[in-house]
């Protein structure tokens, strides 16, 4: 945590202030959030899509594409670049308290079954 951009304390930057209250609740969380995952994932060097603010893109030079969807609290990561994923998961489990679910099964509604041959979505 850093001091407030309007309360600075000459000669103790490193005092911060007590919360009274958390986080969670208050107007301005969700987007504070958000500000700090999306600058994370540029700094890993992943693209905002500019159609829809929650879907991040990353295309390598050997033609490898990983894609990132966020809705709320919930990542789903896909792609065919499994060690550029790996990288990815590692990048964000050092700047956030994140959990690996495995494959994909139900998002936002959303059921998916995968097989070998491909995947099957269906919404009930």
């Amino acid at each position: 945590m850093e001091q407030p951009p309007t309360f600075l304390a000459l000669g103790d930057s490193c005092l911060v202030c007590k919360l009274q209250r958390t986080l969670y609740g208050l107007k301005k969380s969700p987007r504070t959030w958000f500000g700090r995952f999306n600058s994370v994932l540029i700094q890993f060097g992943m693209t905002r899509c500019e159609v829809d603010h929650s879907v991040f893109y990353f295309y390598s030079s050997s033609g490898k594409c990983i894609y990132l969807v966020v809705y709320v609290d919930d990542i789903v990561i896909t792609g065919d670049d499994e060690p550029g994923i790996r990288q990815l998961k590692e990048h964000l489990s050092q700047q956030f308290h994140t959990k690996t679910l495995g494959p994909l099964k139900y998002f936002l509604g959303i059921e998916v079954a995968q097989f070998a041959f491909g995947i099957v979505i269906n919404q009930c």
